[in-house]
């Protein structure tokens, strides 16, 4: 292989891979040492003078004249007679330099110079990537589908970078075609081997928070601060929202005129339900905001264990919980509370604790984690919601219904 073809195939990897010039000459320095130091134990004495941009590369051996007979190194020393042939009036001591040729590596040195030139490269390349993005981790993020697999949707860049949208980072409506623009948040940047591994997320409250700031100026400005933002994708979110300015409404700049200003991000998370909420520090007060629409009597709060019991009004509790449980998730998310609803005014009640002679200790936990703590309020309810809010078998909620029913017949 001629020095220009090589030269002119490490160009293509220079325009390829938009790696600048100085970085090529130092790649490709480390690449020509490493082979001379495999194939002549040493590259102390070599001088390599390597111009990319003409296609130019040279290799020059440096080596000090001995006598003939008395060469101890090949690659350090040359004897009197061969240096002649170079320059007739070279003497004994004195410093040789002769060109050494690719052709002269051998064509086995050759193929593996190349491999490691286009590891080399291509580790340059791939830690430049990871860098990149390592450095955009949470932000918005546009690219285009490229191919779609049954776990994940492989995404490309502008720039060619490949992106991945795993299935469990997909909204569960979402539906993509080859060549569509789907957006996300940066949510992971890795280095698989010498390969970055970016994953885009649509489902992290970061996203929404995100579409916020996007779509809504004084979000993008600063007058109205995100709180915090919980989600249970492509369901329901709620965020809390505050600003500093007592002149702004946050929750009215966030929403606008009938809905218009977050009616785009709605549409983008697939019809997710979202609540905005104004921000307190006020515990109580945003306890109550936050289980909205449900109307709140009281409340008793816990500071050690975190938990909060509320009291409602009997037609105010399925507000409360919400369809399948997630209002009061989604609530107890935001607040950082534990909350726990209970019925006011229900006469003739009993507490679902009073049948655990009857109804395994987990079944009835598994009732209460979604506020329905006693008999009525389970009796209130049809078989298929609460097979949807508890995800117990039919025949489990069957026999508890038969059960609590027949406390009440007695």
């Amino acid at each position: 292989m001629e020095n220009l073809a090589l030269i002119e195939s490490f160009s293509e990897f220079k325009d390829e891979k938009l790696i600048d010039r100085v970085t090529l000459m130092v790649i490709l320095e480390e690449v020509f040492r490493n082979t001379l130091k495999r194939k002549f134990g040493s590259d102390e004495n070599f001088d390599i003078i390597i111009n990319p941009d003409k296609g130019d590369l040279e290799i020059w051996r440096n080596r000090i004249v001995v006598k003939d007979g008395e060469v101890e190194d090949p690659n350090q020393e040359m004897q009197l007679t061969e240096a002649q042939k170079i320059e007739p009036d070279f003497e004994v001591g004195e410093d040789v330099s002769e060109e050494v040729k690719l052709v002269d590596l051998g064509r086995r040195s050759i193929q593996t110079l190349r491999q490691n030139l286009v590891s080399k490269i291509f580790e340059h390349d791939s830690t430049n990537t990871f860098n990149q993005f390592k450095d955009r981790t949470g932000e918005l993020f546009t690219a285009e589908v490229h191919h779609i697999r049954n776990r994940e949707v492989i995404l490309l860049d502008d720039d060619g970078n490949e992106l991945i949208l795993p299935k469990d980072r997909q909204i569960p409506n979402d539906f993509f075609r080859k060549g569509d623009n789907v957006r996300g948040v940066i949510d992971i940047v890795e280095l698989r081997g010498n390969k970055p591994r970016i994953i885009l997320s649509r489902t992290s409250p970061v996203f929404l928070e995100k579409l916020f700031e996007q779509e809504i100026p004084e979000v993008f400005d600063g007058l109205i601060t995100i709180k915090k933002a919980v989600r249970i994708p492509g369901e329901k979110a709620k965020v809390a929202v505050d600003s500093y300015d007592d002149r702004i409404d946050p929750v009215g700049a966030c929403v606008g005129m009938k809905g218009s200003r977050i009616h785009g991000i709605v549409r983008e998370l697939g019809n997710e339900n979202i609540d905005v909420i104004n921000y307190t520090n006020n515990i109580q007060l945003f306890i109550t905001r936050a289980l909205s629409p449900a109307k709140i009597n009281s409340l008793k709060i816990d500071e050690d264990t975190k938990r909060v019991q509320v009291f409602l009004n009997p037609d105010e509790v399925s507000k409360a919980i919400g369809r399948g449980g997630h209002n009061i998730r989604l609530a107890g998310k935001l607040t950082g509370y534990e909350i726990d609803v209970y019925r006011e005014g229900v006469e003739e009640d009993v507490e679902l604790t009073e049948f655990t002679d009857e109804i395994d200790g987990w079944v009835i936990e598994e009732f209460k984690k979604v506020g329905l703590d006693t008999a009525k309020s389970i009796l209130e309810l049809d078989t298929a919601d609460l097979i949807k809010r508890t995800d117990l078998e039919e025949e489990t909620v069957t026999e508890v219904i038969r059960i609590l029913k027949a406390e009440f017949e007695e």
